[in-house]
């Protein structure tokens, strides 16, 4: 086998690799923005690489990957493992279930938790196709991960500089929460629906909170395409009231504006969550089903509690879309409702598992419905300013 170097040359869909006595930590938010704002939900969710693969051309018939990643588990609930995806000229080749790495073990009832180390996971991949082909090997969306060593049967080559590129921020259901891979994530599907299209997924779980330091990020990465999709983590950490978010959610645009200024913009809506359509925040976990195998979030505020301007879900759709509409001057500014992607009928289709985020089936038709809002701006520019 043939050791493979590891660099931003064949890991895409990161802002950096950071050196560990291990290997190298992808992480999706540059570090300028980590050192300014060292939160530690923000740190814990940007370091799973969300959206990341290894791409490279090879005629190899078997590689192999090393990583070394860390799960988070709840005492008394079984919670599934990450998984490395591998997609080899279009096509789901293995789908490999982490075992290693360490254990981040949390007692809900109590706030303990307690660190468990663990081996370093061996994604074996044989039997590929004779001949050149292109290989992506999808990280685990839901777990930290380094990357220790990649090696194969023969030579590898980087894949040359991407077509168009999407950029998308949003909270944990953009980041993926439920979905059971990593390719299996919203934003991948919608991404694979239009084709051609460079994922950059800047999905944060619990981090979808209009922080000004975010739109800076969004600004300087080079897009062909941008989305945001705001509102469910501004109600379910009760953060802002109404007088504050909307000027806020001007400022986060104009921010994204200095950098791309016609570039094709997508303000994105919640999409159905019954706990907060009409009950402020916080959300919070429902103590009855602590310690079960399947936890529920639960909404803490009073329904209907919005006349001194506290935030839901139905107040925030109102309020993007007057957002919208008080934008009506820059026309590559476009507004989708979320209700359109997943709404009230869905739900009773598919519904979330947890009260809160999207199952795999409710991701694979958020993508596919969001893959129809891609199309319809696909007007973007195969070069120049942005």
């Amino acid at each position: 086998m043939i050791p493979v170097p590891l660099g931003t040359d064949l890991v895409r869909g990161v802002a950096e690799l950071e050196p560990t006595p291990r290997g190298l930590t992808p992480h999706r938010v540059p570090r300028w923005a980590r050192e300014q704002f060292p939160d530690p939900q923000l740190l814990a969710m940007e370091a799973q690489p969300s959206g990341a693969r290894i791409v490279f051309r090879s005629t190899a018939t078997r590689f192999e990957l090393v990583t070394h990643p860390t799960h988070v588990a709840y005492v008394g609930t079984a919670r599934p493992r990450g998984r490395i995806d591998v997609v080899v000229d279009g096509a789901l080749h293995v789908r490999d279930e982490l075992t290693g790495g360490d254990r981040i073990e949390i007692d809900l009832r109590t706030g303990v938790s307690s660190v468990h180390a663990g081996p370093d996971h061996t994604t074996g991949v044989t039997g590929l196709p004779p001949g050149d082909k292109m290989v992506e090997v999808w990280l685990p969306h839901n777990e930290s991960t380094e990357l220790v060593a990649l090696s194969a049967d023969a030579a590898v080559e980087s894949v040359g500089a991407p077509g168009r590129v999407w950029v998308h921020h949003g909270s944990s259901i953009s980041h993926g929460s439920n979905a059971t891979a990593p390719s299996q994530i919203w934003p991948a599907v919608a991404a694979r629906g239009v084709g051609g299209v460079e994922l950059r997924n800047l999905g944060l779980g619990g981090s979808a909170l209009v922080d000004p330091f975010m739109a800076r990020v969004i600004r300087d990465i080079p897009a062909d395409i941008i989305s945001v999709k705001l509102g469910i983590n501004v109600v379910n950490f009760d953060a802002m009231r109404l007088r504050a978010f909307v000027p806020a959610v001007h400022g986060f645009l104009d921010t994204i504006r200095e950098g791309h200024p016609r570039t094709p913009l997508i303000l994105i809506s919640p999409i159905f969550c019954d706990i907060h359509e009409d009950t402020p925040g916080p959300g919070g976990f429902d103590p009855a089903t602590l310690g079960t195998d399947q936890v529920m979030f639960t909404a803490t505020g009073t329904r209907g509690d919005t006349a001194q301007g506290r935030l839901t879900l139905d107040v925030i759709r109102d309020a993007l879309r007057s957002v919208a509409e008080r934008r009506a001057d820059d026309q590559n500014l476009h507004h989708v409702n979320g209700l359109d992607l997943y709404g009230p009928a869905d739900a009773g289709t598919y519904p979330l598992p947890d009260g809160l985020h999207p199952s795999t089936e409710a991701h694979r038709l958020i993508g596919e419905r969001f893959a129809e809002h891609l199309h319809k701006v696909d007007t973007w520019p195969p070069a120049g300013p942005r």
